[in-house]
């Protein structure tokens, strides 16, 4: 899993917040406004989920980059805490989906229905329709069910009987599960894994971090008193400033070749995608941005190539018989495409 990437993405971002409030109404111009903004919400969350900055801040990268985050765990590590803490630090439309078999693609996207009083049919959006969609559990549904999130991950619509309703601006999915091996789950189909950004791993808390946990948690549940400390339009400025974030071309370069590598490795039958060579430098976008940076170094594409590339990589048989993993093939990727050593901003 990505947990070991994480650890080395933690420092890179850890930049003190200056000021005591995000600016109101959404009022971010600089780098150095969102890096502020960013660790206001990191240190908001932090007052539920204790021990895995690292990870919250991936989590932030991943909303920052307009993409969707995957965290796969076994039970109980904190996988749903972390999007609810997430959706809660933030002043946006929130929807939980609870996965389950007989869950409908319509309880997804929503459903006509037809109104006796009017005579015609009417739209009734589903969970889908808000800025932060959680689905917990995710692949304890069918693959069917499953399916109907792949248009409003990728294009941010929904269609239903031929019309096509656009989602709200942000938009992240922000999905949990348990890992495929477990009792009563379905493997997420490639397409569906190929448009998460991103896939992390809680992992078990530092003893510490525990003791913590069962004072904090104890007598009262952490979420019920957690404030949102930004706003839909603060997050859209934010994004904004990633988009303007600079990406030289030895640096676009290194990323085009380090995705293409895994589709000729000849321990892989499925290598990454274009999509993943955008989502990962979107991600670094977002990871230079986080820090103040106003441009993007091969360290950031380094740093994020683990939770970005290997949930996307199928190992083949042979591999699989040898124990080797896809984390394992990114690493080795990573020391073998040379690092551009030219001036990359």
């Amino acid at each position: 899993m990505a947990h070991g990437m994480l650890e080395e993405f933690e420092p890179r971002l850890g930049q003190t917040a200056q000021n005591g409030q995000i600016p109101a109404g959404g009022a971010l111009v600089t780098h150095n406004d969102l890096a502020d903004a960013a660790q206001r919400i990191v240190r908001n969350i932090e007052n539920v989920i204790s021990g895995k900055t690292s990870t919250v801040r991936l989590a932030i990268a991943v909303l920052l980059a307009e993409g969707h985050l995957l965290i796969e765990d076994v039970p109980g590590v904190g996988k749903t805490m972390l999007a609810k803490a997430l959706a809660r630090s933030i002043d946006c439309s929130v929807r939980r989906i609870q996965f389950t078999p007989d869950l409908l693609p319509t309880d997804v996207t929503g459903v006509n229905v037809y109104n006796q009083e009017t005579h015609d049919f009417e739209f009734r959006p589903g969970a889908v329709f808000a800025n932060l969609v959680v689905g917990d559990e995710i692949n304890r549904a069918s693959p069917k069910t499953q399916s109907a999130l792949l248009e409003c991950m990728e294009e941010h619509q929904v269609t239903v009987d031929s019309t096509t309703y656009q989602l709200q601006s942000p938009f992240m999915v922000v999905a949990t599960q348990n890992p495929i091996e477990m009792e009563g789950t379905y493997p997420l189909p490639e397409a569906q894994r190929d448009r998460f950004t991103a896939r992390i791993a809680m992992g078990y808390p530092a003893q510490e971090a525990e003791l913590a946990m069962i004072d904090q948690h104890g007598m009262t549940d952490p979420l019920a008193s957690l404030r949102a400390v930004a706003d839909a339009a603060q997050i859209r400025a934010m994004i904004d400033i990633v988009r303007r974030t600079h990406v030289s071309d030895p640096v676009k370069q290194y990323a085009v070749e380090l995705v293409a590598s895994t589709r000729q490795h000849p321990d892989l039958r499925l290598g990454a995608s274009p999509r993943a060579t955008l989502h990962l430098l979107r991600t670094a976008r977002a990871a230079a941005a986080l820090v103040g940076r106003e441009y993007v170094l091969p360290d950031d594409v380094q740093h994020l190539a683990l939770p970005v590339l290997a949930h996307r990589l199928l190992p083949s048989s042979e591999a699989q018989s040898h124990r080797r993993t896809a984390e394992q093939i990114v690493h080795e990727l990573l020391r073998r495409v040379p690092v551009p050593t030219a001036r990359t901003h």
